[in-house]
């Protein structure tokens, strides 16, 4: 390794959905020279070995989950258990500072990366190492929800009100409803493991890093970098998008076949994530919305809350009534390479970062359905309402969408006459092309180095 090559250390969250987009970042980064050591629960490893584009840079260092009383055994990551047991994989992750350190002590990186360890920035102190905090969500949810300024005012955090942005937020038009206002402040002061709440894991680790990264680029996130730079005096480096390589699997032949029995761009694809599970009466009105606009239509979810299957949980008549026109589908799909096809028009997302990402990257129109995640709300909200590259679903005061809804943005969006179908399309268009014009993820990644080195 030459003078100007880092070595960094990554040890994301112990979700899936947090190592594949450090590793998507670890292959632009080993592009350019510097090795990357990820630290992985060890059953965990053979899930993403594939995505490894330069395993001579890219080391797997492997390490043991401990036990957590009520953890199910051989369990790593979130999507081995429910929501309910969140809480515990973060006890287990803090359970292994002290194998952490020793490793680190062997490893010897310059830098390393975390997201909910906020017990790092301590450690990687003691050891005069750097810490950077990477947070794989867009800057507008740190800068709404984790602004310094509403901590000034407030001692406990249920009093914040986050129906209105903070004091000197740059947007106006990016707000929350009562019920996600709501929902955000009991998520935000939930016990997270270890007896530490949600938002002091992540408020800690902000603090104490040496540097905040964020997924994005300046042309999309720049006014909320430079409010949190402001609001916590350190440096907040932009990773740019990190965009997916494309994929070099071609499409399943079933699904292949499946698509291409349909006239072009008249195809839904709704997927939710390997995480979000809904409610049954959600699950319901989600399918009948997509049953009610008349396309065909693929869906990826987990069976609802309650039940064993996708089949099980299936409204009463909805397979006669769709017959080969739609497919429920309970496993992982192959995304990006559906996405793709021809055939499909339009995608409605739980607004997921990664799938925000494939979604503005693909030819499709986008109906934005956010899971009550406070960041898929916040997706939501920036590309609906800032950006205006799609349409986001109606929901009631009770925070409840109906089969309508579903329905009215779908035709929005579909129809060619309308006049905010066509705006939408446009500004898709707009932000696609920027994204992949040029070589902006490469001069942003390149703008992150320098950024690292800075550091050092």
């Amino acid at each position: 390794m030459d003078a100007s090559t880092m070595h960094i250390a990554m040890y994301p969250w112990f979700a899936m959905g947090h190592y594949i987009p450090f590793l998507h970042l670890s292959n632009k980064l080993a592009k350019r020279g510097h090795r990357i050591s990820l630290l992985i629960p060890k059953r965990t490893q053979s899930k993403v070995e594939h995505m490894n584009l330069h395993p001579h840079l890219i080391s797997f260092v492997p390490i043991t989950v401990p036990d957590v009383d009520g953890l199910p055994q051989n369990a790593e990551t979130t999507s081995d258990v429910p929501f309910s047991l969140f809480p515990l994989i973060a006890t287990a992750m803090d359970r292994t500072e002290k194998d952490i350190e020793l490793l680190l002590r062997e490893l010897k990186p310059q830098i390393v990366f975390f997201d909910f360890s906020y017990w790092l920035p301590n450690l990687t102190r003691s050891l005069g190492m750097k810490s950077l905090q990477y947070l794989i969500v867009s800057a507008v949810s740190p800068a709404y929800f984790d602004s310094r300024a509403r901590y000034l005012k407030v001692r406990d955090i249920t009093e914040i009100d986050f129906t209105e942005p903070p004091p000197g937020f740059p947007d106006s038009v990016i707000t929350l409803s009562e019920h996600e206002a709501r929902f955000a402040a009991r998520l935000l002061n939930m016990e997270f493991g270890s007896g530490v709440l949600f938002s002091d894991r992540l408020h800690t680790g902000t603090k104490l890093s040496d540097a905040i990264g964020f997924k994005g680029c300046p042309e999309i996130e720049g006014p909320y970098v430079d409010y949190l730079a402001k609001q916590y005096g350190k440096p907040v480096l932009l990773s740019g998008p990190v965009l997916p390589e494309p994929p070099n699997s071609t499409l399943e032949e079933k699904w292949d076949a499946w698509l291409g029995g349909f006239k072009p761009g008249s195809v839904i694809l709704c997927a939710f994530g390997s995480e979000s599970t809904l409610e049954k009466n959600e699950f319901d009105e989600l399918l009948l919305g997509l049953e009610l606009t008349g396309f065909p239509f693929v869906a990826a979810l987990k069976a609802p809350n309650g039940f064993e299957s996708i089949e099980e949980g299936l409204p009463e008549g909805f397979e006669e009534r769709v017959g080969g026109r739609g497919v429920v589908y309970g496993g992982w799909v192959q995304q990006q390479l559906i996405l793709g096809h021809p055939s499909v028009g339009c995608f409605i997302t739980h607004c997921g970062a990664a799938s925000i990402t494939e979604a503005l990257l693909s030819h499709c129109q986008i109906v934005f359905l956010p899971g009550l995640g406070s960041d898929y709300v916040m997706n939501a909200r920036m590309m609906s309402r800032k950006l205006k590259v799609g349409v986001e679903v109606e929901k009631g005061e009770d925070g409840l969408f109906t089969k309508e809804s579903v329905c009215r943005s779908v035709k929005i969006v579909m129809d060619e006459e309308s006049e905010v179908g066509r705006q939408v399309r446009a500004n898709h268009a707009t932000v696609s092309k920027l994204l992949q014009s040029n070589n902006l993820d490469s001069t942003c990644v390149d703008h992150f180095c320098r950024g690292l080195r800075d550091l050092l």
